[in-house]
Order: C-alpha cells, then structure tokens, then sequence
C-alpha cells in the first residue's frame, strides 16, 4: 500500500484530490495539510511514502519544504503538482529533490501514474513539460547548426545565463544563492559549468563574455 499525503494550501484541491484517488486499491490517503510547516508536523507522527504537494503556500512553500523533506525524511517522494509550467519551477524542484512534477490540469491516470513511479524510487516528469522542454532543445540544436563558428549563449542553460548575469553584476555565490533560491553548492556546479563551456577562467572573463553575448549592457 503506498501512502500518500496531500499538501495544499486549498482545502478544494486536497478534497478532489482525495476523490480522485480513493478507488485506487494500492494507493490510501493517509493525511493532508494546508502548508509546509503542517506537514512536518503530520511527518512527524504520521508515516508516509509520497506527498503529493503544490509550490505557491503560505508559511512555508513547495521548496523549502522539499528541501527541509530531503533533510529530515529522505525517503518520502514528493510529486509537485502545480498550475506553473515554467521550466525555471521545475528544475528548482528537481534540484531541491522533487521526484516528480505534475500539472493541475493533468487527469487522474496521470496523477495515479506519478504518485507509483515517484513510489517505485523512478522519476516522472509530466508529458506537457516533456514535451515543451523538447521543442526548446529542438530550438537550441537549431541555432547551433547556423552559428558552427561561434559561442551563441545557447551554449549555456536558462539557469546557467541567470547565475551569469548575476556573476556579472558582482554578487558572491552566496548572494546568487539567496537570489535563486538554492544552494551555494548548486551554484558553485553552475559556476564550474559556466567556466567549463565558455572556456573562460575568471570572473573578469566572464564579464566580458556576458558582454559580448549581449546578456548584460
């Protein structure tokens, strides 16, 4: 039986949410709460296997509680499900240690689906998100094939462009951190792939390849 605990700051979704699963033989909904805070509460006497959680909440949200999640219950899975499709929500919380990320206009199967693959120690990403991070790829390869002589910023991630400009405008990893939300670690690995793919060594380096990217005036 795979537990499950529904996180949302709407007592609406968490009911519908509910009726959606209670016919699944292998699935039980063993606790819900409004945000972050009340679900480390409930861990902390309630067992679980998969939250099932949305981002936007009060007190505490999606990420910092996957993140506090990884910390003090490593091996619950959290499925995010969430109305934001950008892909900047969904690499922070992949990084943060989501398991799975699902959109609120998804349909039962798919929601059934993620909550035991994510339970199963597997990975699930939606189709809709998949599909449009494809498209970007598609996009990227393209602009590579008509630019062989040189460096274009495609070369670098959404994120990796981010920590750039914020490198450029002079603020610590520590500072980038904070701004994005994750960890100086995380930041440092984006630093090193930065260096890695601009062949560039330091930070005044940098500066001037984010110039002459156009990615800062």
């Amino acid at each position: 039986m795979i537990r499950v605990v529904l996180v949302d700051d709407h007592a609406i979704i968490r009911d519908g949410v509910r009726s959606l699963l209670q016919d699944e033989a292998d699935l039980t909904v063993v606790g819900e709460a409004g945000n972050g805070l009340e679900l480390l509460e409930l861990l902390a006497h309630t067992s679980a296997d998969v939250v099932l959680m949305d981002m936007n909440m009060p007190e505490m949200n999606g990420f910092e509680t996957t993140r506090r999640l990884q910390q003090s219950y490593p091996n619950v899975r959290v499925v995010v499900l969430s109305m934001l499709d950008h892909e900047q929500y969904v690499r922070q919380m992949r990084e943060a240690g989501a398991a799975g990320y699902v959109l609120k206009s998804a349909g039962r199967d798919e929601i059934v689906y993620a909550i035991r693959t994510v339970a199963a120690g597997r990975q699930h990403l939606c189709p809709e998100i998949g599909l449009t991070l494809l498209d970007k790829l598609r996009a990227l390869h393209n602009t590579s094939d008509h630019n062989p002589e040189g460096k274009p910023p495609g070369l670098l991630s959404r994120r990796e462009t981010e920590v750039l400009k914020l490198i450029a405008e002079g603020l610590t990893t520590n500072e980038i951190a904070d701004r994005l939300f994750t960890s100086k670690r995380t930041i440092e690995t984006h630093r090193q792939n930065i260096i890695e793919k601009t062949q560039v060594k330091n930070t005044a380096a940098l500066v001037k390849y984010a110039v002459t990217q156009g990615l800062i005036s």
